[in-house]
């Protein structure tokens, strides 16, 4: 279906590109603690610098990983269940605790942005860092996460989900 490949297209190149972040963050607190511990300068920056592109990172990636399946599940009685009953429950599952957590979450941070959009809101650290870009980000993630429910569970609805193959028990020894 057209729009569940554009929904997953739009989260995946969007995991891809937030993915960039963390070599960008590794490589900050690299140099920090070069800077730090060999050189004996430690930069007044960084700290907040690697909060703040840390913040990016886990918040933007939430739709990428529902489209991956990444997500905690406890499927201690799904697992058992027939393909058609793990969907269903599955779907009824998303329009009783998804949708609802994901339209309050998309809401609230979008006035949690505005209000510090508005007031100009930086961080309190060593050097200060306008907040809510970060803020922005993550009722872009809710947007994202939310659009990626939709996906899933039209992609439930058509019986194009893969990941409701038989699982089977790891073997952990």
């Amino acid at each position: 279906m057209l729009i569940t490949r554009l929904i997953d297209g739009v989260d995946e190149i969007v995991g891809r590109i937030v993915s960039i972040v963390a070599i960008i963050f590794a490589g900050i607190i690299i140099y920090e603690v070069f800077m730090r511990y060999v050189v004996g300068a430690p930069t007044r920056w960084a700290f907040d610098v690697t909060k703040q592109l840390y913040g990016f990172y886990f918040i933007l990636l939430g739709g990428y990983a529902l489209r991956h399946q990444a997500h905690v599940k406890v499927d201690i009685v799904t697992h058992r269940l027939r393909h058609n009953a793990r969907r269903w429950t599955e779907i009824i599952g998303y329009f009783i605790f998804f949708f609802p957590f994901a339209w309050v979450f998309m809401t609230r941070s979008y006035e949690f942005a505005m209000t510090s959009f508005n007031q100009g809101e930086v961080t309190y650290g060593a050097v200060q860092l306008p907040v809510y870009p970060l803020k922005m980000a993550v009722f872009v993630g809710a947007v994202l996460l939310l659009v990626q429910g939709v996906s899933e569970v039209l992609k439930l609805l058509l019986k194009k989900a893969d990941h409701l193959e038989p699982m089977e028990p790891l073997d952990v020894r």
